[in-house]
């Protein structure tokens, strides 16, 4: 099995504050909060930003060469969603890409196949959770991406530092209605939860022993023991049936982003890895369809590749200002009148294939004769009018600073207002492009953002992707 090499994590920055619903439908109050996935994201759009964390600053040469996307809500049946992010990742072509959507374990399953690859993998877990309006699934949902990067089991290529090497695994597969949601549905639904923990209960502790005896530990040698799934009261009972102290349980973050079903046990294990020390044994066991379990052990080299910004500090800079109103908008629960302008177009499939680097990877060129950087690339220099091709040069993680910017209350948008800004890259370049996560009350020419991918828009059931700017996160992180 491949030693995992690198991982990060997408927090969404807006919050749901459980006493917000509650104040809304009068139930009783409720603590914590939820992440809620902005208008403008999906899971398609989190499980890029969670994959250039995972893959920034990685060693030039060790880029993935398998992407697997998994999720319990993709934003395409039929089409396969895990081509956008290889594209926005810009990966080789040759690299496949493929889904692996449909159940909460569908995340497992892909950390487990990226483990058993013979080349270095990628597995993306990225998730939205919700319910109908007032049940447990609203309320205690959420969204999250999370990413790893495996190195290849049989591939002689070298490779990067592993900073976790995978000791073993374990299953327990039975077949029962714990939960189930019909295609064209937009809500779960559930069990008795009495039933739920009893079937869970001896799957769990057979798989979690099995797992122990493979890797010749008790559990007492597990240092950090994270229990994951969607039946709260199975995870609780599976977790203190395993022996493991109760002080080496790791915060499952329930109360501060919720439950992002098929992400939850990925984004877990990254808070957890940007704290863990090296040497540590870190098991990882996952409620859903059975019980799946993963052991762990970090190496001398996770210190080197943790995320910017981590887990914590993701948490930490969310804004729980959200409305109910405008969550439930944003879900398509509400329909609210729209803004009397037309109808947004349909993005087109024969532009959207000629400028897939711009589009998706956000490629400018950078002229051959002068180097003036264009955004988007041409066909001749602006600055000294020599034609030809450009050299591509990628920008996502080039930052850059408000030059101007306007705030139009009129543009069709499900957030309102809708915020342009005149971005000057760093190293040269402007574009005009949207601002999102900003607060337009506190924005300033000279404020420093960095590119986000997000959804621009749905028409006529085509998604269009493309960049917007957002506040610096990584700045401020540091900061």
């Amino acid at each position: 099995m491949g030693g995992l090499v690198a991982y990060g994590a997408y927090v969404p920055r807006h919050r749901l504050r459980r006493a917000e619903i509650a104040a809304v439908l009068g139930a009783g109050p409720a603590p914590g909060s939820r992440t809620v996935a902005g208008h403008d994201e999906d899971s398609t759009s989190m499980a890029v930003e969670a994959a250039r964390a995972a893959l920034r600053g990685l060693p030039e040469g060790h880029a993935p060469r398998q992407l697997l996307f998994a999720s319990s809500a993709p934003a395409y049946t039929d089409k396969t969603n895990a081509t956008a992010v290889h594209a926005a990742l810009r990966l080789d072509r040759t690299a496949p890409a493929a889904d692996m959507c449909g159940a909460v374990r569908s995340g497992f399953a892909a950390v487990t196949a990226a483990q058993d690859s013979p080349v270095p993998t990628l597995a993306v877990l990225s998730d939205l959770r919700g319910g109908l309006p007032g049940g447990a699934d609203e309320r205690d949902g959420g969204d999250a991406a999370a990413a790893f990067l495996f190195a290849g089991s049989g591939d002689t290529a070298p490779t990067a530092p592993v900073i976790a090497d995978v000791l073993t695994r374990a299953w327990s597969t039975a077949e029962f209605l714990d939960r189930w949601r019909i295609p064209g549905e937009a809500s779960s639904r559930t069990w008795e939860e009495r039933f739920g923990e009893q079937a869970y209960a001896p799957l769990a502790g057979a798989a979690f022993a099995d797992a122990l005896k493979q890797a010749e530990l008790t559990p007492e040698d597990v240092d950090r023991l994270i229990v994951a799934g969607t039946h709260g009261r199975a995870v609780r009972s599976a977790a203190a049936r395993t022996g493991v102290p109760r002080e080496a349980w790791a915060d499952d973050l329930a109360s501060t982003i919720g439950n992002p079903g098929t992400a939850q046990f990925g984004v877990v294990l990254c808070d957890v890895l940007d704290r863990a020390g090296p040497g540590e044994t870190i098991a990882v066991m996952l409620l859903a369809d059975g019980v799946s379990v993963l052991v762990l052990r970090t190496t001398e080299a996770l210190a080197a590749r943790r995320t910017t910004p981590a887990v914590a500090e993701q948490i930490e800079s969310g804004n729980d200002s959200l409305t109910y109103a405008t969550f439930l908008t944003w879900r398509g629960l509400l329909d609210r009148e729209p803004p009397r302008r037309p109808d947004p177009e349909p993005p087109y499939a024969p532009p959207m294939l000629r400028s897939a680097e711009w589009k998706y990877a956000f490629v400018a060129g950078r002229c051959a004769a002068c180097g003036t950087r264009h955004l988007p690339p041409g066909d001749v220099c602006r600055e000294c009018r020599h034609a030809g091709p450009m050299e591509p040069e990628p920008m996502a993680d080039v930052a850059g600073t408000i030059a101007t910017f306007t705030i139009d209350h009129l543009a069709y948008s499900l957030s309102p207002p809708t915020v342009m800004a005149v971005v000057d890259f760093d190293g040269g370049g402007r574009m005009r492009c949207e601002l999102t996560d900003a607060d337009p009350g506190s924005l300033r020419i000279g404020d420093r953002v960095e590119m986000s991918f997000r959804r621009t828009r749905t028409a006529r059931g085509v998604h269009n992707y493309f960049w917007k700017a957002r506040p610096a996160r990584r700045a401020a992180a540091r900061g």
